[in-house]
This record gives structure tokens, C-alpha cells and sequence, in this order.
């Protein structure tokens, strides 16, 4: 696990996004339950000693979704402290899905691909809310 010099325990991860199958200009967000927290949230998670930010966050997506992906835009970092008390700071970047396929595991038990309106409620923590906002902007900026 990596830390900043301060102790911040240093994470990554993508808001993760493909074209919905059902129509030309719609898309979806993917969104991960973690029954450890039972919540719903953006694929994300520690980085390794060393390891680049957006490495990690490309890492994390392929561990937790089974999915590859194309990063774009950064978003947002978010702080805030974990469980445990901790500062912790989660860089993030929009990242359109490549080829995968889910498959269920310790950390990660279901997987949604939902419209955004959809995801943005499904999100257990109002930080996660705001990413699916900056995505949209991201992605109607370019």
C-alpha cells in the first residue's frame, strides 16, 4: 500500500463508461458492490508502493470489473478518511470499457452497467455522485 509523506493512504480508480447497446447517443456507467461495505461504488482502489496513479487506476478496473479500458479525462480527486480514520485521496479518470467480462470474486460480487441518471442514485456516497457529473462534463467537453 502506498502513502504520502503525511500518512494519506494513496488510491486510484476510473469512472468507467461504454456506449449503451440500446442507443447511438446514450451511455452507461458501471458501478461495483463491494459486500465488505455493501455499497455501490466506481471501481477503485489502493495503490501499490510506487505505483503511478493512473497505472493503479487502470489495475484496479481490470481486477474489480474484469474489464479493460481506455482512460480519458482526469476527474476530480476526492479526500476523504476511510473506515480505519485514515486520510485518503482517490485520483480518478473517466475510462470508456473495453473487451472483459465480470466475473464475481471476494471483492467485488455484482456489477451494474446502468444510464447515469440511474447510477448517480445507485451510488451509496454523495463523493461517487459528483464523479458521475464530471464525467458527463468530460465527456460533452470533448
Amino acid at each position: 500500500m502506498s502513502t504520502a509523506p503525511d500518512g494519506t493512504v494513496l488510491a486510484a480508480g476510473c469512472v468507467l463508461w461504454r456506449r449503451a447497446p440500446w442507443g447511438d447517443q446514450a451511455l452507461e456507467i458501471c458501478l461495483v458492490h463491494r459486500p465488505k461495505y455493501d455499497d455501490w461504488s466506481h471501481p477503485k482502489g489502493k495503490l501499490k508502493r510506487d505505483e503511478e496513479p493512473l497505472t493503479g487506476a487502470l489495475r484496479e478496473v481490470l481486477e474489480e470489473t474484469g474489464f479493460t479500458c481506455v482512460p480519458g479525462a482526469a476527474l476530480p480527486t476526492v479526500h476523504y478518511t476511510d473506515g480505519q480514520g485514515r486520510p485518503k485521496r482517490v485520483e480518478y479518470w473517466a475510462a470508456e470499457a473495453g473487451e472483459g467480462r465480470f466475473t464475481a470474486n471476494e471483492e467485488v460480487d455484482r456489477l451494474l452497467w446502468l444510464p447515469p441518471a440511474a447510477a448517480h442514485h445507485r451510488l451509496t456516497q454523495p463523493r461517487d455522485r459528483q464523479l458521475v457529473l464530471a464525467l458527463l462534463d468530460a465527456l460533452h467537453r470533448t
